[in-house]
């Protein structure tokens, strides 16, 4: 007769376990085995986990650490679901405990917030759909804008320096004044604007020297998130992340962006500054999320929050917005029979954010991180004016997916791989850009890097976007003769 191993305590998550329910579960198996023949586990290796809560006190508020366990504490938990099925007076105060936690969590007015769940529930579905349909709106951006033919861009950030990171750590120790802060940040904003006008990038962007993070700076502006001390795990190789958690209903209390946006567009007096924005689907991903309501629930709430920051955005006068999705391949479920519901949901909350605003209104979004054959109907269902895309790293297997599927809208696949600090040729970049050209209409193609530039330094970005935007305008000329 097998050993059955239960796991019973969920390893990919932070929350406390329901041991009374879980306890259940495990008696029900042990009756049903010989005895001796169940061992009890977590779901999974505790890699997923951070370590432990302990540096948590007296950072976390005592409720909210009262919902939440890391690796030891699941381990705990394991040890406790045993010794409870053996005897479970010897851990009864423990059981007890587990049960006023899993309690609170269910009934404090922090989780739920009825005026969020309301919206989302009374959204048509005139919410999800933009006023008209891309070639009546590629007209009106053009006449807008006035880009020309391949235009240039960046993804969004770039090189977060020495000195970028020592003036947030001194204002974050309350070692620099709340208003240096912003001079500072002001000034690194102005020079990338500037220089970016120099060398003859079209679209600009702020640089987004005021973001650690994608998604922790969002977290930091939204209720119904809250951050870690020392919450870090693995997310590839030797880099470790540190996800906010997001443990109760979704809203935006205030504009995130908008005043960072205006001040940035205001460094350009002719070219677009794009407003900078993470998209629902990524900042859920790569958040520790609650698991007492659908994934598509409190999606659709983060949409509604980055919607009201689109729609100020443009009321203050940025006409160019993106809003990036790197994560939406990565959270495909296990089995292949769930994708179309998942990515149903995640172009949902895509458009959700993003269709609030008038036709006028270029929309961007940015991917990378994916084998994009298995998504590419989604993302053509976005239905955003640009999307860039990381292309070189891939060999250009992008190519592939557009030769099946086919991409009305407008489309950058990046021209070089960002990871490395290799500068790449203009020879290197021009061979690339002329291969997408056989499958890209002139009119729809940008050039412009796989990624953000938060990573490199800035010797080889410069050098790397100066090459880039010489590519361009060669291909301008030959287009034209």
């Amino acid at each position: 007769d097998k050993i059955i191993s239960a796991g019973l305590i969920n390893g990919r998550n932070i929350w406390k376990a329901n041991l009374g329910q879980q306890l259940a579960v495990l008696n029900k198996i042990i009756s049903a085995r010989a005895p001796g023949r169940v061992w009890v586990s977590s779901s999974c290796s505790l890699l997923h986990s951070p370590h432990s809560l302990q540096p948590e006190v007296g950072h976390l508020d005592e409720e909210t650490l009262g919902w939440l366990s890391f690796a030891e504490e699941k381990v705990e938990e394991v040890a406790t679901l045993a010794a409870a099925a053996a005897d479970p007076t010897t851990v009864q105060a423990k059981l007890q405990a587990n049960a006023a936690n899993v309690a609170s969590r269910k009934s404090s007015e922090r989780i739920t917030r009825p005026a969020v769940q309301q919206r989302l529930a009374a959204l048509d579905r005139s919410f999800y759909t933009r006023k008209a349909p891309f070639t009546e709106r590629q007209t009106l951006q053009r006449a807008a804008l006035k880009l020309p033919l391949f235009p240039t861009t960046t993804i969004g950030s770039f090189p977060q320096t020495a000195e970028v990171r020592k003036a947030r750590a001194q204002f974050r120790k309350g070692a620099l004044a709340e208003a240096e802060y912003t001079e500072y940040l002001e000034a690194e904003t102005r020079k990338c604007i500037e220089w970016q006008d120099q060398i003859g990038l079209d679209v600009l962007v702020h640089g987004e020297f005021e973001r650690t993070d994608m998604v922790e700076f969002f977290g930091e502006n939204l209720e119904g998130f809250v951050f870690t001390k020392k919450g870090w795990v693995q997310s590839y190789g030797s880099r470790c992340v540190k996800p906010p958690v997001i443990f109760g209903d979704v809203s935006r209390p205030k504009a995130m962006t908008v005043d960072v946006a205006k001040f940035a567009q205001s460094c350009s007096a002719n070219k677009p500054v794009k407003g900078m924005l993470t998209g629902p689907v990524t900042i859920l991903k790569w958040s520790f999320v609650r698991d007492d309501q659908p994934l598509s629930q409190t999606a659709g709430q983060i949409a509604l929050a980055i919607r009201d920051e689109v729609v100020d955005l443009e009321a203050a006068g940025i006409k160019v917005i993106q809003v990036d999705e790197p994560a939406i391949r990565e959270g495909l479920p296990l089995r292949k029979a769930d994708y179309a519901a998942y990515l149903e949901w995640s172009v949902d909350v895509f458009r959700l954010a993003t269709t609030g605003v008038t036709n006028q209104t270029q929309i961007h979004t940015h991917f990378c991180y994916s084998d994009f054959n298995e998504i590419f109907t989604a993302i053509q269902n976005l239905d955003a004016d640009v999307i860039t895309i990381e292309n070189s790293k891939s060999d250009l297997k992008l190519l592939g997916a557009l030769e099946t599927h086919g991409y009305a809208a407008e489309i950058g696949p990046g021209l070089y791989d960002i990871h490395s600090p290799r500068v790449p040729s203009v020879e290197e970049m021009t061979a690339r850009f002329a291969a997408l050209q056989k499958y890209i209409p002139a009119e729809n193609l940008w050039a412009n890097p796989d990624c953000g530039l938060k990573t490199r330094g800035w010797p080889e970005v410069k050098e790397s976007l100066e090459n880039l935007v010489a590519v361009a305008v060669n291909a301008r000329r030959q287009h034209q003769a």
